[in-house]
């Protein structure tokens, strides 16, 4: 199977956080027997609606709950710990689930300066230029979304302060991915443990064509391109990964996965009808909120949108791919064509979980049909 699944934990309205944990250990449960390849965790911080703020412990209770699928961080951010406390972590769950672990590092707060600066210095450098999107062999490429008011908002920068111990500055992304590499080979002059030796694979996430790209791709290690992030920029992520990259022991040659959002119900309409809440959730991440407890279809028909807030979800909203099995599985195969993606990542929220276990078991239907 090409396909994996990238899991928030998402909390819907009228929920807990142990019932989102519950559903994603189903889940899990439910991908494995579906023949989906990998069930990846991500890592969010402050958010009301998501209850993935620790990835190692998740991957730990999932990987009890599973016996085949591989498990992994989509993404760990190394701008929170370091990269011995991560090795130790992911070290001592293959100590009992050898094998099957994909640790997926990303870069998170840098991330986000680095695209706010960037759109800037686009909009600064032509003013507008950036307004329309535009489709590469029918894939739709919406323009890039501003960061840099969000970059700004002043809860992210107390919110950051939370999340390191005070004074503490983060080391260069490359340093400490050789870091991380460093203890698992045993070739660091210090030794984790457990840790060192572990059958580990490991994965850079990126959302441009900046640092994330470039070290995966010198370093010689698969990537996993955000499309449902900033879909704007996935080509470029991807071409800046293959053009970077160098063989390694592990890899002779470029492994890319790419991320989408998707929802598939039996027909379009209670397709649409499951996805209508995505827009709403979107806006309060957007916002510098976090993300909400997920709402109902009932709950987001009752927002009023002004057009900024449409504007302000627009690209997110635009390229979710939303329909029957077959309407779905053709749109992913165009982003797998056109990005060149080995593998695709799909991840899915719906208010209520048995519609999403039955969007994923129906996408993997589909999906391996001829």
């Amino acid at each position: 199977m090409t396909l994996s699944i990238l899991d928030l934990a998402p909390i819907s309205s009228g929920r807990s956080a142990a019932d989102a944990l519950r559903n994603s250990i189903d889940l899990a449960r439910r991908a494995e027997a579906a023949g989906y390849r990998r069930y990846w965790l991500a890592e969010h911080h402050f958010a009301p609606g998501v209850a993935s703020s620790a990835p190692a412990v998740l991957i730990a209770l999932v990987a009890a709950a599973t016996t085949t699928i591989r498990v992994g961080s989509g993404a760990v951010q190394l701008g929170h710990q370091t990269p011995l406390s991560v090795v130790e972590q992911f070290g001592l769950i293959d100590a009992l689930y050898p094998g099957r672990l994909d640790l997926g590092i990303g870069r998170s707060g840098q991330r986000r300066a680095e695209l706010a600066a960037r759109t800037a210095a686009a909009e600064a450098s032509a003013p507008g230029a950036a307004s329309a999107a535009r489709t590469v062999d029918g894939l739709l490429i919406p323009p890039p979304f501003d960061f840099s008011q969000l970059a700004k908002h002043p809860h992210l920068a107390h919110y950051a302060t939370l999340l390191q111990q005070p004074g503490a500055t983060t080391p260069d992304f490359a340093d400490q991915i050789d870091d991380v590499l460093a203890f698992l080979t045993g070739t660091h002059e210090a030794h984790a443990v457990p840790g060192e030796g572990a059958d580990v694979e490991v994965w850079i996430l990126g959302s441009s064509g900046g640092q994330s790209a470039q070290v995966a791709g010198e370093r010689g290690l698969p990537f996993a391109a955000n499309y449902h992030v900033s879909p704007s920029s996935v080509l470029e992520a991807v071409e800046a990964y293959r053009e970077a990259f160098k063989p390694s022991d592990d890899l002779a040659e470029p492994y890319v996965i790419v991320s989408a959002d998707a929802v598939v119900a039996e027909d379009e309409a209670k397709a649409r009808e499951l996805a209508s809440p995505y827009g709403l959730w979107v806006r309060s991440i957007r916002t510098g909120a976090g993300a909400m407890r997920f709402p109902t279809p009932a709950e987001a028909a009752v927002h009023e949108w002004s057009q900024a807030d449409r504007e302000l979800v627009k690209d997110r909203v635009d390229t979710q791919f939303t329909g029957t099995p077959d309407q779905v599985v053709e749109r992913l195969r165009t982003l797998r064509r056109v990005t060149g993606a080995d593998e695709l990542l799909v991840t899915t929220i719906t208010h209520d979980h048995d519609d999403r276990v039955r969007s994923y078991e129906l996408l993997a239907e589909a999906w391996d049909r001829p």
